[in-house]
């Protein structure tokens, strides 16, 4: 049985472990893709929400931007439209844009926000549509009419990230917290892939971080065990591991997209399970951390 003495021990350690980084990130900024099961499970926001409060109160500029597609289906549901998919993206017609916008800036946004401002943190919400902070186009417009992603209606590719409005609130000390629409010079709303607005936004501001929390463990060898987990990814590995199978499915634009921030300046790139309560805490300030990170060199 666990004496006081060596449980007191025990937490002096994890701080003297924990010093170092605190150290070395002081004044960094970190961009974490906020999504899957750690969106749903009440203990799991809670452990979230802590994580980045306690990463803002030790000097580090947290930026989220947060996902949202199983709240998109249940809305479409409820209204009667059934999902469609092509090549893993939502087909997106008026109506499904207006809903979608509704739950990602609308439900989701505000309920995070008011989570970690009643936590004592003072976050502010955005869609990618504020201050033109996410430009996109529709996806596959480049490829012409006859590419099928081009009728997929409102599903957007970022053109460009516009970061003042991030920039004035990390002067003033606020969190941000994004969802990914964005917008094109007409106008309209298109619905951007989360994992890519993260990428692109911690390109745009030469993040030194960049953290996708996800439902697994992160790069496995073998799927469902996660004794193979894969630490570590140099960025020039990354397209053998796609032709070996090892990367397949949604990992591998995950992944792509980690490579995309660090040719632009992001420091480091990590793979994370949401799942695992306090995921990021063990990420930043532990010796071990978890998950699969993505590495220059």
């Amino acid at each position: 049985m666990c004496s006081p003495h060596d449980a007191l021990s025990t937490r002096i350690n994890v701080l003297f472990e924990a010093l170092p980084y605190i150290n070395k990130f002081h004044g960094a900024t970190i961009v974490i893709k906020y999504g899957g099961h750690a969106m749903v499970d009440p203990e799991l926001k809670e452990s979230v929400i802590r994580d980045i409060l306690l990463m803002e109160t030790v000097g580090m500029n947290p930026v989220v931007v947060h996902g949202g597609g199983p709240d998109i289906t249940r809305m479409l549901e409820r209204v009667g439209k059934k999902s469609e998919f092509v090549e893993g993206l939502r087909v997106t017609d008026a109506e499904t844009m207006e809903l979608t916008e509704m739950v990602l800036a609308g439900k989701l946004n505000g309920e995070l926000v008011s989570r970690v401002n009643k936590a004592g943190g003072r976050a502010v919400g955005l869609s990618g549509k504020d201050g033109n902070l996410i430009i996109a186009q529709q996806i596959g417009a480049s490829m012409g009419p006859d590419s099928p992603k081009s009728k997929i209606g409102f599903v957007g590719e970022i053109t460009q990230i516009n970061s003042e409005i991030l920039d004035v609130l990390d002067e003033h000390q606020f969190i941000p917290v994004i969802s990914p629409i964005g917008v094109d010079e007409e106008g309209n709303s298109y619905n951007i892939n989360a994992d890519t607005a993260a990428a692109e936004i911690a390109a745009a501001l030469k993040a030194t971080k960049l953290i996708l929390l996800t439902d697994v463990a992160g790069v496995l060898r073998a799927p469902k065990d996660p004794s193979t987990l894969v630490n570590s990814i140099r960025c020039d590995e990354v397209e053998a591991l796609i032709a070996d199978k090892t990367l397949t499915g949604g990992m591998i634009p995950k992944v792509r997209a980690c490579v995309s921030a660090m040719d632009r300046g992001v420091g480091k790139t990590h793979i994370i399970d949401g799942r695992v309560p306090h995921a990021l805490l063990h990420e930043i300030f532990s010796d071990s951390g978890i998950g699969t990170q993505i590495t220059k060199d």
